[in-house]
């Protein structure tokens, strides 16, 4: 017996009845053999981990634009606190860490540079949309290693497919991420906010904080121990908990996500991004080679879109000031612009 099928006997004689197996995964659009040691959620986790989209992920904005500190989240450090809160979720439920990992894990590889306004910008200019959790299926299936793909099973890409909004995953693990997804970007969205004097614990209305607590591992603890006791073939909160969560979300669009002195720099992103997708979509074989085949198969606009989409917010920059900000020359010691 393989340390891989003592792995899934594990799975099989204690996970819950609602776990989704690993042994019983849908399998993945092109067949492989098993690795002795991993289970095959196991080895998506590690496939993501190793991406280059996951690795782009340290310089992607999460709800700030460029902050000046070393302790705002980027979306890496959103995708790392995800998977911890749902991991302890899984394991509480007895449910499928390695699956509710691998999710967690892959969730935003599809997200544009500067967070939502980025994906804002390429939804008003792509044909039929732009939506992120898309965005990161394609990634995996069809961008990363050279176009090859991640080949990740059917359960991983069903999970990321819908771990923001539309229909449910088909597995309680996919749930899980999708909450906890939630919990985690509202709470360190609010630790942010305060930390760059936008808001302060007390505007926090009281009856909120009565109901989760004050404090940021507080609130985490009270919502997940929620999710944990009430939790059986849905994920869920208590009906109280889940109002004040609820409210909490309200208070935070009020008071942080359109806030303009947060988001005044947003409105330069639509610009920024609008602008390199029409100059690319006008001229494909000025992308790298790897897009340009993207663009001979499926067309200049879906080529420009992963292009644009897998930037970081420096690498944006640097391409839109390439293409549209003129560079100084030197002749003789003397400094020119061209």
């Amino acid at each position: 017996m393989t340390i891989r099928e003592r792995c899934e006997m594990f799975e099989k004689q204690y996970l819950s009845k609602q776990a989704a197996l690993s042994s019983q995964s849908r399998g993945r659009e092109r067949p492989e053999q098993c690795c002795a040691y991993r289970t095959a959620f196991q080895r998506d986790r590690d496939r993501i981990l190793h991406s280059k989209a996951f690795r782009r992920l340290m310089h992607k904005t999460q709800v700030f634009l460029s902050p000046e500190g070393d302790h705002y989240r980027t979306r890496l450090t959103h995708t790392a606190e995800v998977s911890q809160i749902a991991r302890t979720i899984a394991r509480a439920l007895l449910l499928n860490e390695d699956l509710t990992e691998a999710i967690s894990l892959g969730h935003d590889l599809g997200h544009t540079p500067f967070g939502h306004a980025g994906e804002r910008a390429l939804n008003d200019v792509m044909e039929g949309g732009f939506r992120h959790y898309e965005q990161s299926v394609r990634t995996v299936e069809a961008l990363e290693k050279d176009g090859e793909g991640l080949n990740l099973t059917w359960e991983v890409r069903d999970g990321i497919l819908h771990h923001t909004c539309g229909d449910q995953a088909a597995t309680l693990e996919g749930h899980i991420v999708r909450i906890s997804d939630r919990v985690a970007y509202l709470n360190h969205d609010i630790d942010d906010a305060v930390r760059a004097g936008l808001l302060k614990e007390e505007m926090i209305p009281a009856e909120i904080l009565e109901v989760l607590g004050k404090g940021r591992t507080k609130r985490i603890d009270t919502l997940v121990v929620s999710i944990i006791e009430n939790s059986t073939d849905n994920i869920k909160m208590d009906m109280h908990t889940a109002k004040a969560f609820d409210r909490l979300h309200e208070f935070m669009f009020e008071s942080v996500y359109t806030n303009p002195v947060a988001k005044g720099e947003e409105k330069k992103v639509d610009g920024l991004i609008k602008r390199m997708f029409f100059y690319f979509k006008d001229k494909p074989r000025l992308l790298p080679d790897e897009y340009c085949s993207i663009a001979d198969r499926d067309g200049a606009s879906r080529a420009v879109c992963d292009y644009i989409a897998g930037m970081t917010d420096n690498y944006a920059l640097e391409v839109y000031n390439s293409l549209f900000i003129p560079r100084s020359w030197q002749v003789k010691g003397m400094k020119f612009s061209n």
